[in-house]
């Protein structure tokens, strides 16, 4: 999903250096959303592992 997030981020950057900022803005909302949602789940594993006492898998 990470990856996901970051080629949105680069899609929207080459949109905009081309002048496309309709296109950018969409693409940049859509990597804000995957980077916030990989963020919560990163949490929400974190706190998992916690719970459970066990240390995350390496």
């Amino acid at each position: 999903m990470l990856t996901w997030a970051l080629t949105f981020f680069i899609l929207a950057l080459l949109a905009a250096l081309l002048g496309f900022t309709g296109i950018a803005v969409a693409f940049a909302g859509i990597a804000k959303i995957l980077f916030f949602v990989f963020l919560a789940l990163l949490v929400i594993s974190l706190i998992a592992h916690a719970v459970r006492g066990r240390a995350p898998p390496v």
